[in-house]
């Protein structure tokens, strides 16, 4: 074989071993099927291209297609490592499976690209889990100290203790910190509940006992708060207070009954309700009587919360009904035309008002009561009866007090009127005495010579109409019915004209009796 043919086929086994080494290379840095084809085409491009590269170039060209993997296969190995580091990392603080991926082989492109953005979401997961976490810690120590609470187990100590940096923030760390701040909530709501039943069970043994207030300032530094030394100090006051209640049993047992009473008044409960609570009027002032004072105390004030809003409904009523009654009773008073100002058109205002509103009140109270009623499956009673009954049965008694006074009224005109038939009028002062101005000639009037004549020291002022009545200077009808007769010490005076004579006669008529004529300081009428 000549030499040209050996080194033909020389070259041609170098090439063949080139490509092999090639595709090593390309399968070892993990180039896909494809793109090795597509590197291949390109090698045999190169060699079929016209004006042929010599060996020596082509070898050249592909050492530095050689360098230039291996430098990426580097960078890819580096970054792979640095990625599985961080990963650990967050795995491990996160308590999460690591990262799975081949170590023996180059990574692709693909497979470096899904392994970051994989570290990326384990940053995002523990940095929200951080925040968690230090939200949670934040509060658990608050808690901790308003409850004087020291950590007494392990998972408190790292979580209280030990270095934020050094905690799993694992989902079950996550839970469990969670739970334990739930409890020390709990603990805290009950201890709050505690200590605030403490203050009001000494507040009411300080008004049961009359404590007096600079003894209360001692320990006001106590009622807030809830923790447990403010706790440890309203029970050592409340033990305090008992026993001086135990002390002043017949004391604390009055007070209750002047509560209990209060509360009667507020739940309008009848006397005979009032008696069926036998332990209020025993006086063997005993343990066991404070117990049923107590008892009956506490279900007074349920039964007040529970009807509170229908009470105070009725209290409304009730304070409107006497307001009312008020008015009613000014109303019908005579001397309330007397120096009052602006009050009476108020007054009168005010009456109109409740007369309209009453009515619209008691319609309100009667729909609520009955929608209670249907709901308790029992009736609501305001002093021992139905409300709506009570009402009426105040309505009920009004009128007939009203009827009463109108009787009243009318019995006393009609003797006043029997008695000045039968002894004439009586004089009564007036409010105001009137001042008869000095004879004028354009005013005088004639006079009554009998009149003038006979007046005397009983003769008074009287309105011409429904006003006060006088006695009338003319003397009584002697009991024979015979004239009276009437001296006249003046003379040469006009007597009345007979026309006006007659009239004030037919006025002076009353049920068919005949009143004796009356004066007016001297002008007939």
């Amino acid at each position: 074989m000549r030499r040209s043919e050996v080194l033909a086929e020389e070259s041609i086994v170098c090439l063949q071993k080139a490509l092999n080494h090639l595709r090593e290379i390309w399968e070892l840095i993990g180039i896909p099927e494809d793109q090795r084809l597509q590197r291949t085409e390109v090698v045999k491009k190169h060699i079929k291209e016209e004006g042929e590269t010599t060996i020596l170039q082509l070898e050249k060209d592909l050492r530095t297609q050689v360098e230039l993997m291996r430098k990426q296969k580097k960078e890819r190995k580096q970054e792979l490592k640095l990625l599985q580091e961080q990963d650990q990392e967050l795995c491990e603080i996160l308590c999460m499976p690591h990262y799975d991926i081949d170590n023996t082989s180059v990574p692709t492109l693909e497979e470096l690209n899904q392994f970051r953005q994989h570290v990326a979401t384990l940053r995002e997961t523990k940095a929200s889990r951080r925040e968690e976490f230090v939200n949670i810690k934040r509060q658990i120590i608050l808690c901790m100290e308003e409850l004087d609470h020291t950590p007494d187990t392990s998972f408190e100590r790292d979580v209280v203790c030990e270095d934020e940096d050094a905690f799993c923030l694992s989902l079950e760390n996550i839970a469990t910190l969670q739970k334990l701040l739930r409890q020390l909530e709990m603990q805290k709501s009950q201890n709050e509940a505690v200590c605030e039943g403490l203050r009001a069970q000494i507040r009411e043994l300080w008004d049961r006992l009359q404590i007096p207030e600079e003894e209360r300032e001692a320990v006001a530094m106590v009622m807030t708060g809830s923790k447990a030394k403010v706790r440890k100090a309203l029970q050592l006051e409340v033990d305090r207070l008992e026993e001086l209640k135990m002390q002043n049993m017949k004391k604390v047992i009055e007070a209750i009954r002047i509560e209990l009473a209060q509360y009667w008044d507020q739940c309008f409960y009848s006397q005979e309700q009032r008696r069926a609570f036998a332990p209020y009027y025993a006086e063997d002032y005993t343990e066991n009587l404070l117990q049923l004072h107590d008892a009956e105390i506490v279900r007074l004030r349920n039964y007040y919360e529970v009807h509170k809003e229908l009470f105070e409904g009725v209290q409304k009523w009730e304070e409107s009904w006497k307001l009312f009654l008020e008015f009613e009773r000014k109303a019908s008073d005579p001397s309330r035309f007397v120096n009052r100002g602006g009050n009476l058109l108020k007054e009168e205002k005010q009456r109109a008002k409740l007369q309209k509103t009453l009515p619209k009140l008691e319609e309100e109270l009667k729909a609520r009561i009955e929608m209670w009623e249907q709901e308790q499956s029992k009736t609501f009673e305001v002093n021992g009866q139905k409300f709506m009954e009570y009402v009426a049965e105040q309505w009920e008694m009004h009128r007939l007090e009203k009827e009463r006074a109108k009787q009243e009224r009318q019995l006393k005109n009609k003797k006043q009127t029997e008695a000045e038939m039968l002894y004439g009028s009586a004089p009564r002062t007036p409010s105001k005495r009137r001042v008869l101005a000095p004879n004028t000639p354009g005013k005088v009037r004639k006079l009554n010579t009998t009149t003038m004549s006979n007046a005397t020291a009983n003769s008074s002022i009287r309105p011409v109409f429904g006003g006060t009545v006088y006695r009338s200077p003319v003397s009584r009808l002697p009991p024979s019915g015979s004239k009276p007769v009437v001296s006249s010490t003046c003379s040469g005076k006009k007597t009345p004209r007979a026309g006006r004579h007659g009239a004030n006669k037919e006025n002076l008529e009353l049920n068919g009796s005949i009143l004796s004529a009356r004066t007016f300081k001297g002008f007939q009428i």
